[in-house]
């Protein structure tokens, strides 16, 4: 199976597919939407090729996920976790929209400034993460370049500074 760009209403439709695939009883499921998913339902970009969540799938969310695929030829993997190992330490999922508020599942929308995070993250390896940098950067509020730099430091602890960070954000600015 291709894979098949989802716009925002494609999105909100299949996820909402999904959460009436699941059996009516049994524990709520969350994901939280990150990447460019978000960035589609925000109107930042016109579509992107999966939805990302930091929330783990278990398998029985993954089961109707696989069955909302099969049903409109999507990739198996148009919704996945892949994310999930990135999710910034300073995430905090009580600042979450709620996107889609189901009996079985509820899809949150990530912080734009946690997921400009994750993007600068992510930009160090994958030059396509670039354009939504940019995208991201005014619906942000940051005061300053600095200010980024500092919040994705905080945000990822753990890595190894990097000294051309702090001249790669303002270009992003501008």
């Amino acid at each position: 199976m291709p894979d098949i760009p989802l716009n925002a209403s494609q999105i909100l439709a299949y996820l909402s597919e999904v959460a009436d695939a699941l059996p009516p009883t049994g524990p709520r499921h969350t994901i939280v939407v990150v990447g460019g998913s978000l960035l589609a339902l925000r109107g930042l970009r016109q579509s992107t090729l999966d939805v990302d969540t930091v929330a783990r799938i278990e398998a029985e969310l993954a089961d109707a996920v696989a069955a909302v695929a099969r049903v409109h030829d999507l990739a198996p993997a148009w919704l996945n976790d892949a994310s999930a190992p990135f999710r910034p330490q300073t995430f905090v999922q009580a600042d979450c929209e709620v996107l889609l508020d189901r009996p079985r599942l509820l899809v949150l929308g990530a912080p734009l400034r946690q997921v400009f995070l994750m993007k600068l993250f992510a930009a160090r390896v994958r030059a396509r993460d670039y354009d939504d940098l940019v995208a991201l950067w005014p619906e942000c509020g940051f005061d300053s370049a600095e200010e980024a730099v500092e919040l994705y430091r905080d945000a990822y602890p753990h890595e190894a500074e990097d000294p051309y960070l702090v001249e790669y954000v303002p270009g992003l600015a501008d």
